[in-house]
């Protein structure tokens, strides 16, 4: 295996949690995952998360990952919310006249949708389409369409597949506005600036670290901006090919170990530590 010797240069690894940390549909979090990132802080480098959840959405092992391993830096919903150590670091809510609009236009179309805050998530109906895409993330939403106009929403997630792409793309509900695909039926609808590399670049500049100084890995498109923000983007064996392509560095497979082999490829870990799993 050749060595890539980033040890004296990374400070902060971000990682992603669907298809690069676990294996959504079967809930499979790769045994070396966990003494990994204790290694890391060993070295003294901060393990950190960059996913399109919320934290009110992140699976079971990975809430049990963060607390035993001590992560405190989370970049989540795509970058519209950071914190480190508990305390919000940034947030960028949408507004609720544009989210009046989008809901406006939604259900004109009959197209079902949900409202992600940090604490909660609140959908218009509960459909079999709903639960499809909903249900591998968390089970516990409840239905409230006025959910915005009392909370802070950072993303909204309508309901709908590919063959729509194009009414919502000329519908002007996306002026300052983005769609992201994350699944079959559904995208992720946020801020047209936002994206895990602002999210990143806040949590940086909070630690006094340059960009060069980052490690993220990824899988989906909604991971580009991150792979091509940070100093070494890391797509994992899994990730789209169109990521793949703009990547540093393509690592093996999620369940094949593709972060811990990166990790100790570049350095940042060693294999001769003994893995005990224990931070």
């Amino acid at each position: 295996m050749s060595q890539l010797n980033y040890r004296d240069r990374i400070k902060v690894v971000f990682f992603d949690i669907d298809e690069t940390l676990i294996v959504k549909d079967r809930d499979y979090l790769p045994a070396t995952v966990k003494p990994a990132i204790c290694q890391l802080k060993a070295n003294g480098i901060i393990p950190a998360i960059a996913t399109g959840r919320a934290p009110c959405s992140f699976p079971p092992q990975i809430k049990e990952l963060v607390a035993e391993t001590g992560i405190d830096l989370l970049v989540t919903m795509n970058g519209q919310y950071v914190s480190y150590r508990g305390e919000a670091l940034a947030k960028h809510p949408i507004a609720a006249e544009k989210i009046q609009q989008v809901i406006d236009f939604l259900e004109q179309h009959h197209i079902e949708y949900a409202f992600v805050s940090n604490h909660a998530i609140a959908v218009s109906q509960i459909t079999p389409i709903v639960r499809s895409a909903m249900d591998p993330l968390r089970t516990d939403y409840h239905v409230d369409k006025d959910f915005f106009k009392t909370h802070d929403v950072f993303q909204i997630l309508p309901f709908y597949d590919a063959s729509k792409d194009e009414l919502i793309a000329n519908s002007g509900i996306l002026d300052g506005l983005k769609t992201v695909r994350w699944h079959p039926h559904s995208v992720d609808l946020f801020e047209a600036e936002g994206s895990k590399a602002r999210g990143i670049l806040a949590a940086i500049r909070h630690l006094g670290f340059n960009i060069e100084n980052v490690m993220a890995f990824g899988d989906g498109l909604n991971d580009v901006e991150m792979l091509s923000t940070v100093g070494v983007g890391v797509a994992m064996g899994n990730a789209h090919e169109e990521l793949k392509k703009l990547a540093d560095h393509v690592t093996e497979h999620v369940e094949n170990d593709g972060i811990y082999r990166f990790l100790l490829q570049s350095e940042l870990i060693n294999e001769n530590n003994e893995i005990t799993g224990e931070c």
